[in-house]
């Protein structure tokens, strides 16, 4: 089978790295896992062996067809359910997945990797941790490496506690990407932040503001002196040294001045 650059398809062979992601998932017996982009299944054999239950999605029509093949005992068992279908235009809900009941893991595909994971932690039904492969240099900004703050990495650290377990070499895959990646634990997930603010309106502010992230606060006009002062933020902070709590005081002071 012909890997296809359209779905951004690299193959992950390395048995050190898949047993790494293994291990960074802390699966257990009885556990149930949704695997986005299944591929040839080197991934899903090592989850299905723990003794866990695998909801597996993927796009490409000709991997179906084999997965299904090389699976078979284990799709007539239920163990594995295979899906063909786009993760972003899936109803979590119709394959049986409960909010904060299951756990993701999977090799993501570059290309989409933002949409992936704001299709977890925003959407209708989210896993209680996700383990994901994706792009270092992607992974290094999810989990603010440098101590700068992006608009990715706040919008992760709302939902969950995002932390980088390993490193896997470009050669680990076929075909080789052009780049190195890293697996990204995200644990802890919920929605508490959002209980009592809006979300939308939230990620309105946040986004407002990191358009000139290099800016000093005050200089965007949105937060006055006042609200500075209550969360004690500088205003000659720029967007990218602030936290998470930081952003949820200023959002929240600033609206209740409206």
């Amino acid at each position: 089978m012909k890997t296809k650059k359209s779905l951004g398809q690299h193959f992950l062979k390395d048995e050190h790295a898949l047993e790494r992601i293994i291990v960074a998932a802390q699966l257990q017996k009885g556990d149930v896992v949704l695997e986005i982009g299944p591929g040839r299944g080197a991934l899903t054999k090592k989850i299905l062996d723990i003794g866990a239950s695998v909801v597996a999605i993927e796009k490409d029509n000709e991997l179906i067809l084999y997965l299904k093949e090389f699976f078979a005992e284990k799709i007539a068992s239920g163990q594995l359910v295979l899906v063909c279908g786009d993760i972003l235009e899936t109803d979590l809900t119709q394959l049986g997945l409960v909010n904060g009941e299951f756990s993701v893991v999977a090799n993501i595909p570059y290309y989409i990797t933002g949409q992936i994971v704001r299709f977890l932690l925003a959407g209708r039904v989210n896993p209680k941790k996700a383990i994901l492969l994706m792009q270092k240099e992607v992974a290094e900004r999810i989990v603010a490496i440098d101590n700068k703050q992006s608009l990715l990495s706040i919008s992760v650290a709302v939902f969950g506690v995002p932390k980088i377990a390993g490193i896997v070499r470009a050669g680990a895959f076929n075909p080789a990407p052009k780049v190195d990646s890293a697996i990204v634990v995200i644990s802890n997930i919920s929605r508490s932040f959002f209980d009592d603010i809006e979300q939308g309106a939230f990620f309105t502010f946040l986004k407002a503001h990191f358009m000139h992230k290099r800016k000093q606060l005050a200089h965007a006009g949105l937060i006055t002196p006042v609200v500075f002062t209550a969360c004690a933020v500088a205003p000659t902070a720029r967007p990218e040294e602030l936290n998470a709590d930081n952003w949820r005081c200023l959002f929240e002071k600033t609206h209740k001045e409206m």
